[in-house]
């Protein structure tokens, strides 16, 4: 259920409304907005009558909300929400670019790829500390001396880290990590959400492998239930039919995000694809259609790469893909 009340809605005639509210055993989520303040109700509304409270002066309107996600819902939070990372926003009109290895392999590669990515215009560096693999016999990542060797990177070009989290108990180890991302495979790991929606620090939250926009909104919801709003959604290719290309990028998600969420929506070609050189008209192709931002693979030597070479863009590629990026923005503004 959601309460829309009045601008000119006294400050202490607010208060008294949401503390009778809480009172009932409803939790109340507060959106103020530059022309109205809504206030989302979670939890058992049958109990609320609908006609006292839409009878009350200070209040608009009161509707019935039928989806399950609550607090990630752009009824609860008609306007968009930026995500502050450090003096970087993402989402309502802040575009932003995160982009590095799939894994850190050494201090020279993540330092030497995060000053190149930096030339190029992007605006945060992500690299795998931890990597969730297909084959165990595969490289599984330098783990907590990853984590050390990108803040390394981070203190010599000011980006901010994007590394991503795959066990509870790896989270202290996190404590200096600008964001954390969810992959792909733990989307729907709830355990871990909900000790994610303890921290505070954003989350870039990857949609599942075969993960339908509802399940994805619910792992959001998961995350801010438990106190954390800071949430980016991650469109990263779902698997379909498709047998030339790792996944399908879906960027009709993105569009139908915006209108369901008020969170911000990136786009990850990357992995969609598993192709480098398919990589940027799929980037273009999701700037055009609106994403708040891109996640993009980068390495300095491909075929040598530890993990996922064959979907890496050269340094001089990124550069040339973030001056095309720029130039549709331009022309879709």
């Amino acid at each position: 259920m959601i309460i829309v009340l009045k601008p000119n809605a006294e400050k202490e005639r607010q208060e008294q409304l949401i503390d009778w509210l809480k009172n009932l055993n409803i939790g109340v989520h507060v959106s103020v907005g530059e022309f109205q303040t809504v206030l989302g109700l979670i939890g058992d509304t049958a109990k609320v009558d609908v006609d006292l409270i839409g009878s009350l002066d200070i209040v608009d309107s009161v509707k019935r909300v039928s989806e399950t996600f609550k607090c990630a819902n752009r009824k609860f939070h008609p306007e968009d929400t930026v995500i502050q990372v450090g003096k970087l926003k993402i989402g309502g009109g802040n575009f932003c670019t995160i982009a590095g290895p799939c894994s850190v392999e050494s201090e020279e590669q993540i330092v030497s790829i995060a000053e190149a990515v930096k030339a190029a215009g992007a605006n945060m560096l992500r690299g795998g500390a931890f990597k969730p693999r297909t084959s165990p016999y595969d490289f599984q990542g330098l783990k907590a001396e990853g984590i050390e060797l990108l803040k390394i990177a981070r203190e010599k070009t000011g980006l901010p880290i994007v590394t991503e989290i795959m066990n509870l108990t790896d989270l202290p180890l996190f404590e200096d990590v600008d964001v954390l991302q969810v992959g792909a495979r733990n989307t729907q790991n709830f355990d871990l959400l909900k000790e994610l929606g303890q921290t505070r620090k954003p989350i870039l939250l990857k949609r599942g492998l075969s993960g339908t926009l509802k399940e994805l909104l619910m792992s959001a919801e998961y995350i801010m239930a438990n106190g954390n709003e800071n949430v980016i959604l991650c469109e990263r290719g779902i698997r379909t039919y498709s047998d030339y290309l790792r996944n399908t990028l879906d960027l009709s998600a993105v569009p139908m995000l915006h209108e369901l969420t008020h969170l911000p929506v990136i786009v990850d070609p990357s992995h969609a694809t598993g192709i480098a050189r398919i990589v940027p008209p799929m980037a273009m192709a999701a700037t055009a259609c609106g994403c708040d931002g891109l996640i993009i693979e980068v390495h300095n030597d491909p075929p040598r790469a530890l993990c996922d070479g064959a979907q890496s863009l050269r340094p001089e590629d990124f550069a040339e893909l973030m001056r095309k990026v720029r130039s549709v923005r331009e022309a879709v503004k």
